[in-house]
């Protein structure tokens, strides 16, 4: 069983080693994405006794600035931040981001994402720069025979005896150790410690692979929503309020209920039947704890949905622990702290291809000698 285990570890981590790299090296790199893109001056304004410009006629100002392009939805980041006017759309694709001071209208920059660094590390890490359709399944299976690799790695791990064991569970490096010992050290010992956080980061990020994994997952934990994100849509009827009224009416509704929100963001409605949703986040800066509300165009009624993006009161534990999966995928459920050790762990998973590469060449090369 044991020599089956190592065949099977062998020869799917030589044949998934490029793609677990690739992922690996790219999850690191984004990483600290939200605190490094978070320095550019475009994102700061000075704080006024003024109110914020309503939804409405930011929105114009936006427009204005990227004609032809789409808005999807408008984003209040703080007395102290930029507000973000969101453009994106399909055939042609395109995504811009338009920095506005939220106070005066005053564009302060216009950044197509497209060609942002961060955007492109992140197509790597998902699709590995193929179109979607042929890279979100590689990198779906890659994790997945990841997993096999990891758990198969624990069962070689198991030493025959005493004396082997005081070897697999610390580095005993000397002055002069050789190299060839050092590699396998860090594919051996390292590999055990980062096992358990290499299963959580590959369990987490099969969840956003395969919708059966990601059904199974939330069920196991009592679920009973859907996972998908449904089209909400208005009433037909006479209006109670013109269309960009509204918007501006469910901006004052979700100031008032979240004074001390962090973000508050308002998705602008582009037919008469589809509803106003917008969301609000917490100021601790918790994704998972985003209130999501939707709202009738026309009466400004609240819609109720049945899915996890509802309203966070509403949320059970299993929705909560569904919603928390990008923060423990990216290690931002600890704050900055975690952020620091989910990049230290992904670049010594992004190690593992390598020694263990390394450790299957020497061992050829002896043979061939023999």
């Amino acid at each position: 069983m044991k020599k089956l285990f190592h065949t099977l570890h062998l020869w799917l981590g030589l044949a998934s080693g490029l793609l677990v790299f690739i992922i690996a090296i790219t999850g690191s790199l984004y990483a600290f994405q939200e605190e490094i893109t978070g320095l550019g001056k475009y994102h700061y304004v000075l704080e006024q006794k003024a109110d914020f410009m309503l939804p409405t006629q930011l929105g114009k100002v936006a427009e204005k600035a990227l004609p032809g392009k789409e808005l999807n939805s408008l984003k209040y980041t703080g007395k102290v931040n930029s507000a973000e006017a969101i453009f994106y759309g399909y055939n042609p694709t395109y995504y811009f981001i338009v920095y506005l001071n939220p106070y005066t209208g005053e564009v302060l920059k216009v950044k197509n994402m497209e060609k942002d660094f961060f955007r492109f590390i992140m197509q790597g890490h998902y699709y590995l720069w193929l179109p979607p359709a042929i890279g979100h399944p590689l990198v779906a299976c890659a994790t997945l025979v990841f997993v096999i690799i990891l758990l198969t790695g624990l069962v070689i791990w198991i030493p025959k005896n005493r004396k082997a064991l005081k070897n697999r569970v610390w580095f005993r490096w000397k002055k002069g150790t050789k190299w060839p010992r050092i590699n396998f050290d860090l594919h051996v010992v390292g590999g055990l410690y980062v096992t358990v956080f290499a299963l959580i980061f590959a369990v987490t990020g099969l969840v956003w692979g395969f919708q059966w994994f990601a059904g199974g997952y939330y069920k196991m934990m009592g679920g009973e929503k859907s996972l998908a994100y449904s089209e909400v849509y208005s009433q037909t009827g006479d209006s109670a309020s013109k269309t960009t009224e509204a918007l501006d009416r469910v901006w004052m509704l979700m100031l008032h209920e979240h004074p001390d929100a962090a973000t508050i963001e308002l998705h602008p409605v582009h037919h008469d039947s589809a509803a106003i949703s917008a969301n609000a986040t917490q100021r601790d800066g918790k994704h998972w704890k985003t209130d999501y509300r939707y709202f009738d165009q026309h009466t400004l009624r609240e819609i109720k949905v049945d899915n996890i993006y509802g309203r966070y009161k509403d949320a059970r534990l299993a929705d909560k622990v569904f919603r928390m999966n990008y923060e423990i995928h990216t290690g931002a459920i600890l704050g900055l702290p975690g952020k620091i050790f989910a990049f230290l762990m992904s670049l010594f998973i992004a190690s593992f291809p390598v020694t263990g590469c390394i450790m299957w060449w020497k061992k050829k090369k002896k043979k061939v000698k023999a």
